[in-house]
Order: C-alpha cells, then sequence, then structure tokens
C-alpha cells in the first residue's frame, strides 16, 4: 500500500440511456447509490468534487453545489471542475487531495449529464480564437471525423483494417450484456458493424460511440477511515492527470495542426503514452500487473491506439490483441469488460467515474456475467479535450 492511496468506499450509478431529464436527478441517483454501498449517511460527506457539465445552465458549472443542494445542505465544503470527458478523474483528483491533505477524512465525488442528440458541439457564440469552435467553423471537423482521422493513420500505419475495428464494437457489445448500467445490451456481428451506415470513413455507425445520459458517483475516504467501516477496501493507487508536452507532433483534438519539432526535439513520452505512464509511476506498478483496463472507446479504432498508449503492447501490435481475443473477459488482458462507451456512450462528466465503478465491481469480485477472475490491480484511460488526461489506477 502507498503513502498516497485512499479508499473507495462505495460507487454507484445511474443507468445510461437518453432519459431527457435534470442532469441533477442522475447525479443524485448515483450519488445515494454510493452512500448505500459505503454504508453511510449523506451528514458523514465532509466534502463534494462534482465534475462540471457545460450544456445543462448554470447550476452544471456549479456541480458541486448544485449536487450539494440537491442531497440538502449540511455546511459540507466543495469543488467543482471542469475537463471536458476527464471531469470525473479530475474531481476524484481534488477529493483524493483534500482527503491526503488531512482536510477531511470522507468525500463524495459526482458527474451527471443530460446530453444532445448526435454529436457533441462547442457552446454558443462566436470565438474565433478558440479552436474547437474553429474547428467545426472553419474545417467542419466534428468529432466523428476526428476519431476517423484516427482510425485512417491506424491503417496507414499498422495495416488495421475495417474487420479489426469492427471486432472491437463485437467484443464490447458482448461485454455490455451483463451490464444493467448499460445502454445497449445487444450483441453485434462484424458484417452488422461494416453494414452499418458510413459516418465517417472508414468508421460506421456501430463503430462511433453515442450521446448519453447517465450519472456516476464515488465515495471516497483516508485508509485509516475505511478501516474503521470495512475489511480490505478498493484503494486508488495513483491517480494521472498530465497535460502534454511542448512540441506536439502528432495530432490531437480540437487543434488542427501541430508543433514543430524544427528546434527543439519531440518528448521521448508523447502525450497519450504520457497519461498511463504517469500513473504507473506513482503507483509503482508497470503494464504487467494489470488484471483489466477500461479506456475511452469513443471509436472502435481509437480502442486499438489505447491498447498501446497504457502498455499492454507495443506501437502497431494492437490489432493483433484483438485478432487472437487477449482483451475479451476470459483473454490475456480483459478491455472494457462493461461495455465501454460502445456500450453506454457519452455522458462526459460521468465517464472517467464509470470506468472508476467497474474497476471497483470487478475487484470486489461484484460484476456478475462480465467478471474478470482474480482480479486485482485495474487501470483506466480517457482523454478530454485541450490537453486533459486522465488515468486511474485501482488495486487491492
Amino acid at each position: 500500500m502507498g503513502a498516497h492511496d485512499v479508499a473507495v468506499l462505495g460507487v454507484g450509478m445511474h443507468p445510461w440511456g437518453k432519459w431527457g431529464r435534470n442532469f441533477v436527478e442522475y447525479g443524485v441517483a448515483a450519488a445515494n447509490d454510493a452512500l448505500a454501498d459505503a454504508g453511510l449517511a449523506w451528514s458523514d460527506i465532509e466534502y463534494v468534487a462534482g465534475a462540471d457539465t457545460i450544456r445543462n445552465g448554470y447550476p452544471g458549472f456549479i456541480a458541486g453545489a448544485t449536487f450539494s443542494q440537491a442531497l440538502g445542505w449540511q455546511g459540507n465544503r466543495v469543488a467543482s471542475c471542469y475537463a471536458a470527458c476527464a471531469s470525473g478523474a479530475q474531481a476524484l483528483n481534488i477529493a483524493r487531495a483534500q482527503i491526503l491533505a488531512g482536510f477531511c477524512d470522507v468525500a463524495l465525488v459526482v458527474g451527471a449529464d443530460t446530453t444532445p442528440k448526435g454529436f457533441f458541439a462547442p457552446v454558443g457564440g462566436d470565438r474565433p480564437d478558440d479552436p474547437d469552435w474553429l474547428r467545426f467553423r472553419l474545417l467542419g471537423a466534428t468529432n466523428p471525423t476526428y476519431f476517423a482521422l484516427y482510425a485512417r493513420r491506424r491503417m496507414e500505419l499498422y495495416g488495421a483494417t475495417r474487420q479489426d475495428f469492427a471486432q472491437v464494437k463485437v467484443k464490447n457489445a458482448r461485454h455490455g450484456l451483463a451490464n444493467p448500467n448499460a445502454r445497449y445490451r445487444k450483441e453485434v456481428t462484424v458484417e452488422e458493424v461494416m453494414s452499418s451506415p458510413t459516418v465517417a470513413d472508414p468508421l460506421r455507425l456501430l463503430d462511433i460511440c453515442a450521446t448519453s445520459d447517465g450519472g456516476a458517483a464515488i465515495v471516497l475516504s483516508s485508509m485509516e477511515y475505511a478501516k474503521r467501516h470495512t475489511t480490505n477496501p478498493v484503494r486508488i493507487a495513483a491517480i494521472s492527470t498530465v497535460t502534454p508536452t511542448f512540441p506536439q507532433t502528432v495530432i490531437e483534438m480540437p487543434n488542427f495542426s501541430t508543433d514543430s519539432s524544427a528546434t527543439v526535439a519531440p518528448p521521448e513520452i508523447g502525450f497519450k503514452d504520457a497519461i498511463a505512464h504517469a500513473a504507473y509511476e506513482e503507483a509503482g506498478l508497470g503494464p504487467e500487473d494489470l488484471d483489466l483496463a477500461e479506456v475511452y472507446d469513443l471509436s472502435t479504432a481509437l480502442e486499438l491506439d489505447w491498447y498501446e498508449n497504457i502498455g499492454l503492447c507495443k506501437q502497431g501490435e494492437a490489432e493483433r490483441l484483438i485478432r487472437d481475443g487477449d482483451t475479451t473477459v476470459g483473454g490475456r488482458i480483459p478491455v472494457n469488460p462493461s461495455g465501454g462507451l460502445a456500450s453506454f456512450g457519452e455522458a462526459i462528466p460521468a465517464q472517467a467515474l464509470a470506468q472508476v465503478c467497474e474497476l471497483t465491481w470487478q475487484l470486489r469480485g461484484q460484476a456478475t456475467g462480465r467478471q474478470v477472475e482474480g482480479a486485482a490491480v485495474g487501470i483506466t484511460a480517457n482523454q478530454g479535450l485541450f490537453g486533459h488526461g486522465s488515468s486511474v489506477i485501482v488495486a487491492r
């Protein structure tokens, strides 16, 4: 056990879907489930960290206070943070820091979202100095367009095929069948994926994740506090929230250009590789110690990138892992046993927390129907716009 470890006392989720309700309802439901799982009352919580949503009015921008009010004002301290798709991990890190600093013993982290139909777009207004606004207005480069560019890159560099991408969806759909919180619980075949409508070539509709409503919550505590309430709790061993290092020579959303390396050499570790690397360094672990992983499969092709970014294989070898069944439950290193975003869709402030929820259930042996046998160490990998890295290592 590390000096910076904190305990996961409870986890909870509101099922993903398109419910058409206020996002606060999803967060409160997830919070109450997490409190019940921890065996604690709302009055026991000393600190609340909320992951913000930018689409749901002022309450979304002040999620910590919004959820505290909805659960019932009781004077606890709060924080709110926005880091795009990495918001949940950032909020988790804020709560961990408060605990490790000795300012509180137990904290609640909540993220929830109500999403629009279709792909995500920048919030309203003209902002010609905003790269996210520019990529939509100047290039028409929506998120699926970027996902397709990444997919094309894999095909050109490593010989990935549409069948490889489709197999990722087949795997994740099979995993999601047994997940009661998943939005899509239906098996698909490679042929069904490949014959679904083209969105941005080479990606088809079933290669790309949906936008969803949902919520997730986690109760964290110091290890000392946890010992008074449970035995052998799951613990957070590391949280990475790194940013890129100049020069960035591989394009990343929302930018549509790269830095020049004419006068400054590229970093030894690129941004996406650095995300998990920092978590491994903090935990004193490596990819060889993992039993499973939850990664950010915005598209099927992107999941293959993450295999390499988190060190499951060398560059260009991810296709072999999916072809050989290594990343399926029952394989060498299961990836996205929850079903991933393929089965859930994106509920932006909640999804990094949902990954930690899944690892917690797996390490407790509570992932019925999708259990990774003997799971003791897992990693999450996630990435938010504007250079927000996100990786959490959860261990027994």
